[in-house]
């Protein structure tokens, strides 16, 4: 199993970040084996949540997620945990896109455009548990945007209670809180989705 985001310099990965926004494009290539083996961790965290293992998959995942966050110059890295918050979220929507198109092919409508060749082929019956989640997480941040924001970074971050608390500006405490609350939240608005 790879390191935790822990074992990865904290003070490094986040001097890395910044001077890589500021345009050295040789701390991108030092941050690059910093952070790519905590992203598989998350994407591992994420395809097994779906019943998916096969590692390729993975690899794309990650691969993709990755393309987007070098590929997107108006985010402004604060540190670390940012830039694996920012990346949890990327994975869901990387799954989400995927879910989504899969579940348009087997109605037969066309779906909308989606680099597949990079995303995970999530399994059918999956998918339409992906999507579900996607909107209840999504109707959940429109009344509570901090709670839909926790489940997001432990789930598909694969953050822990500390991380997620960094993450959000928010204590520890606070986090246990709402990710039980919005667990039960999300569990019973997937309960009545069916």
């Amino acid at each position: 199993m790879s390191a935790p985001i822990e074992d990865t310099s904290p003070a490094e990965v986040t001097l890395l970040l910044k001077a890589w926004r500021a345009g050295d494009e040789g701390a991108l290539d030092r941050l690059t084996p910093l952070v790519y083996s905590e992203l598989k961790r998350q994407a591992r965290r994420c395809l097994r949540a779906e019943g998916k293992r096969d590692q390729i998959e993975t690899t794309s995942l990650v691969n993709d997620v990755f393309l987007r966050l070098v590929n997107s110059s108006e985010i402004s890295w604060n540190d670390r945990v940012h830039f694996f918050a920012v990346s949890a979220r990327m994975m869901r929507r990387v799954l989400v896109d995927a879910a989504r198109a899969r579940r348009a092919v087997k109605r037969g409508v066309s779906p909308i455009v989606v680099n597949l060749d990079n995303a995970p082929q999530i399994a059918t019956s999956k998918a339409r548990e992906v999507v579900a989640l996607d909107d209840a997480l999504t109707a959940l941040g429109e009344f509570d945007s901090r709670k839909a924001s926790v489940i997001e970074l432990r789930f598909f971050g694969g953050l822990s209670v500390d991380e997620t608390a960094v993450a959000l500006g928010i204590s520890s405490k606070s986090v246990v809180r709402d990710w039980k609350l919005a667990k039960a939240w999300i569990q019973r608005e997937m309960g009545a989705q069916e």
